[in-house]
């Protein structure tokens, strides 16, 4: 027990410590303040709070828990809500009103509810079972098995295994190893600084399908990859954080807040309970846990919950899941750690962010991964990272330090934002580096057609882009025709297939399926008018025909309608393009005639 010497915000140095360790919990001053230790100096120890420490005074005590920053995962975690050190907001709230108190602590999970448990058959008792291995499963939701699994640093013998129904802290089985026994429960606790051990790490081969048409056709990422979506103020950012929450194919979803605007965390606590999950027709919220730390909370617990959140994802990643992190922002996360190192009186880097930024961040993105777990099973954990770079500057040490270990870039342009243009991703700054790694799978689900389509769509927004810089020095009207017609259908991509509204039925979510018949249509709608412009027809004229309004209609198609709307226009283009042309022909002829 020490005793607290000095306090600066949300730092606290306190004498009489001797015996802790780093990164371990303590309790601060009278009110029993979360805290951990994040440095030692001979018996002082420096306590960074995650709590308001108004009213601390120079005296008070400090008990270390023995125990690193940990988390507490097990059956009933989904579809929470938690602070950044996993309180669960509903129960602070009934405790304190809509603002948190100090001090006040709340049990993760529901202790008082009870599971049905379903014990492996296989495992016999007297068998020796290893750190990782299932147990059993709770089925959690419709959906979704909650496989228990056994604590890491445990292995031995097992006893007293069986299925029935179990509260959180009843004793399901006993493990025993020379003279040691350790009970096994439902539920089990990781250190979030940690990551999670695994067998092995396998290469990233399957896209994560998101329903937004530009990340998916041309900027994917993969499941296990990392992905950074940075960009100013009012670029979008949280919007595509939201989109890739609720529409992602991954089996769960880990949505970190962290320093970001309160009304933007009420939007997601209202709207998901609300949504339908287009895989099970169920609510969303059922496959998610949310982490909210929002700018008005405690900074300290920013620089927490980001780790919070990882540690909840490895946990379903370890059980064969698909998982996908949204953290929205680490220049949040950034800043926090800006905050308490300037407190701590360390050499500052680059603008003032500590020296060990970089390091820290690769750390965060190299948790992703698709892994066979030490259960062995096979999951994958994709982290999504929002950045807010101070004005849009991608050079601050924040934007660069993600971009040197993040493989997915998405620019977010606050241009396009402005325009009404969402998703705000440029096209012409943005990259994936998994196309190549994904390529076989593109090739086995929807065939080279695909890949030849999105390559030509690429091609074109970037000759569109060079065009549109000619025709600021010399207008439209002195382009060919071919070049013209690059344009128009550059817009027709831009406009009819890269935009989406999150809050249209329809457009909000547009599987795979269906991104690759719009854009297989819009292409043979090019190679058709090429066609006709080389017969002599302008472009003018093709623009005005009014296939080109149910073009742009496609994206409100039923996903079960596209197959037979693609048809539809296509022979639409057929017959109207026909059409002109022989009307062309005809002209040309009459004039030939009469002169």
């Amino acid at each position: 027990m020490g005793k607290i010497e000095r306090i600066s915000g949300p730092l606290v140095v306190a004498n009489g410590m001797l015996g802790t360790k780093m990164y371990d919990v303590v309790k601060v001053g009278e009110k029993g303040l979360v805290g951990e230790i994040i440095q030692l100096r001979k018996e002082k120890a420096v306590i960074q709070v995650y709590e308001d420490t108004t009213g601390l005074k120079p005296g008070e005590q400090v008990v270390s828990t023995d125990a690193p920053l940990s988390v507490e995962l097990g059956p009933g975690i989904l579809g929470n809500i938690y602070d950044g050190i996993q309180r669960p907001l509903e129960v602070l709230k009934a405790k304190s009103g809509s603002f948190i108190g100090r001090g006040i602590t709340a049990d993760a999970i529901d202790r008082g509810q009870k599971w049905k448990f379903n014990a492996d058959p296989k495992i016999k008792n007297g068998a020796t079972v290893k750190q990782g291995e299932v147990l059993g499963y709770v089925q959690e939701t419709e959906f979704i098995k909650h496989y228990i699994m056994v604590p890491v640093g445990i292995e031995g013998k097992i006893k007293g295994l069986k299925s029935g129904t179990f509260k959180l802290d009843d004793i399901i089985a006993k493990v025993e190893k020379g003279s040691k026994t350790h009970d096994l429960t439902l539920s089990q606790k990781r250190s979030v600084r940690r990551a999670n051990p695994y067998n092995k790490k396998f290469r990233a081969e399957e896209p994560l399908i998101t329903g937004q048409r530009i990340i998916d056709m041309l900027f994917p990422v993969a499941k296990g990859g990392t992905a950074a979506a940075p960009g100013p103020f009012g670029s979008g950012k949280t919007v595509i954080q939201h989109q890739l929450a609720k529409w992602s194919d991954a089996d769960i979803i880990v949505y970190v807040g962290c320093g970001e605007r309160g009304n933007e965390m009420t939007e997601v606590l209202n709207e998901f309970p609300e949504l339908k999950d287009p895989k099970t027709n169920r609510p969303l919220i059922e496959r998610t846990i949310l982490i909210a730390n929002t700018s008005n909370m405690p900074v300290a617990a920013r620089e927490a919950s980001v780790y919070t959140g990882i540690t909840i994802a490895e946990y379903f990643r370890d059980m064969g899941y698909s998982v996908a992190i949204l953290a929205d922002s680490t220049s949040r996360w950034a800043e926090a750690m800006r905050e308490i190192s300037a407190r701590l009186e360390e050499m500052p880097g680059e603008e003032g962010y500590p020296a060990y930024l970089p390091k820290r961040l690769a750390e965060y993105y190299e948790r992703s991964g698709k892994v066979e777990a030490l259960s062995g099973k096979v999951g994958s954990v994709t982290i999504v990272g929002a950045v807010s770079p101070p004005g849009g500057d991608l050079s601050e040490p924040v934007s660069q330090g993600t971009l040197r270990v993040v493989k997915t870039f998405w620019a977010l342009d606050f241009n396009l934002a402005s325009s009404r243009h969402f998703p705000s991703i440029n096209w012409l700054t943005s990259y994936s580096l998994y196309l190549d790694d994904l390529e076989p799978w593109y090739l086995q689900h929807y065939g080279e057609e695909f890949i030849a389509n999105r390559r030509e769509a690429m091609k074109i927004l970037q000759k569109e882009a060079e065009l549109k810089d000619i025709v600021q020095l010399v207008g439209a009207e002195a382009l060919p025709d071919e070049e013209r017609l690059v344009l128009e259908i550059g817009r027709m991509i831009r406009e009819d297939f890269l935009r989406q509204s999150a809050f249209d039925e329809l457009d909000a979510y547009t599987s795979l399926k269906k991104q690759a018949f719009m854009i297989a249509t819009m292409l043979y709608f090019r190679k058709k008018a090429n066609e006709a412009v080389s017969a002599g027809v302008s472009v003018d004229r093709i623009s005005k025909l009014k296939v080109r309004e149910q073009i742009s209609r496609m994206k409100e198609a039923r996903e079960a309608d596209i197959e037979q709307a693609e048809k539809k226009i296509k022979s639409a283009i057929d017959s109207e393009l026909d059409s002109i042309m022989e009307e062309y022909r005809e002209a040309v002829d009459k004039d030939k005639v009469v002169a």
